[in-house]
This record gives C-alpha cells, sequence and structure tokens, in this order.
C-alpha cells in the first residue's frame, strides 16, 4: 500500500482536476487543442493551442480566469469542471450530486427559518401567556399533520390500510 497515494479531495486536486476535464471534455467533442484554442478565443479568453496541451498535459498552471473560460466553452458548471474526473463520464452523478447539495442548503435555510420562527413566537407567548396552551396545541397539531403528508409522500399509505388517505380524510 505505500505505493498507493493516499486519496486527495476534489479541493486539494482540483487544478490537476480541471487539466484531466479539460483534456476529456475536448476529445468527448472531438476538438482538436486548435479548436478549442479558437473558441477560447471566441469566448473572449485568450489562449493558444499550446497552452490548451501544456495544461492538459500539466506542463502549465491554470489561472481562475482561464478556468471560468473553460467551463463556459463547454457549458459546465464551474463545480462540475472541477471536480473529480472520474465523475465526469457519469454527468447524471454530477447532477444528483449537485440536487442532493442544493437540497441540503434549502434544508440548512429552511431549518435556520424555523428556528427565528419559533423563537418570534415564543418571544410573543412569553409576553401573552393567556394563548400560550392554544398556540401549542395549534403548533403541534399543523407540525404533525404536514409530518404525515411528508410521510405519505415518502413512504406511501401504510400496507393493510386500504387505498384511502387518512390525512386528506382528516
Amino acid at each position: 500500500m505505500a505505493d498507493e497515494d493516499p486519496p486527495q479531495g476534489v479541493l486539494l486536486s482540483g487544478e490537476g482536476n480541471v487539466a484531466v476535464r479539460i483534456k476529456l471534455e475536448r476529445e468527448a467533442r472531438g476538438w482538436s487543442t486548435n479548436a478549442l484554442s479558437d473558441r477560447m478565443n471566441e469566448a473572449g479568453f485568450e489562449m493558444n493551442p499550446s497552452a490548451v496541451w501544456r495544461i492538459e498535459n500539466g506542463k502549465r498552471r491554470i489561472n481562475l480566469d482561464e478556468t471560468i473560460g473553460f467551463a463556459e466553452v463547454f457549458g459546465l458548471d464551474l463545480r462540475n469542471l472541477v471536480g473529480p474526473p472520474q465523475l465526469a463520464a457519469k454527468a447524471r452523478a454530477m447532477e444528483l450530486i449537485d440536487e442532493i447539495l442544493d437540497a441540503f442548503r434549502a434544508t440548512q435555510r429552511a431549518n435556520l427559518a424555523f428556528t427565528e420562527a419559533r423563537n418570534a413566537l415564543d418571544a410573543y407567548l412569553a409576553e401573552h401567556p393567556d394563548v400560550r396552551e392554544e398556540a401549542d396545541v395549534m403548533v403541534s397539531n399543523a407540525i404533525a399533520e404536514e409530518a404525515g403528508k411528508t410521510m405519505l409522500k415518502m413512504h406511501g399509505s401504510p400496507s393493510g390500510g386500504g387505498d384511502a388517505d387518512p390525512v386528506a380524510e382528516a
């Protein structure tokens, strides 16, 4: 195992990932280094064919502006271009990874919004203790109903429970 390099994360090998991806993307499109150079120049990113070859072969570093240019020319998200090359051939995997990250971010924003709303309600109820019990019951019931709907979407109706939707009937 001494001969094996430890796996590097995307951030540790981003520039190397980009070089590999540029070559993969260029070849997948059947473009020569000249054709890619022409497209980069047309997009406003100064690049000669020799520079493309040197970048692809690790003989020349790539700067951020050039990376952005390659992403634009290939029609790729920048995160996708710097991602692990082994996932490049699996475009659907990259799409799904992006969906997971987007959903996670949305979850984080929703959790923050929930916490802020709950804190605001708690502050209000501290000033108006006469409505605390009714408000707490209302919130608990509404949350339980929403959780039930989500569970039905995720897992379907309980088996043997018939075709009726118990949440819809409530």
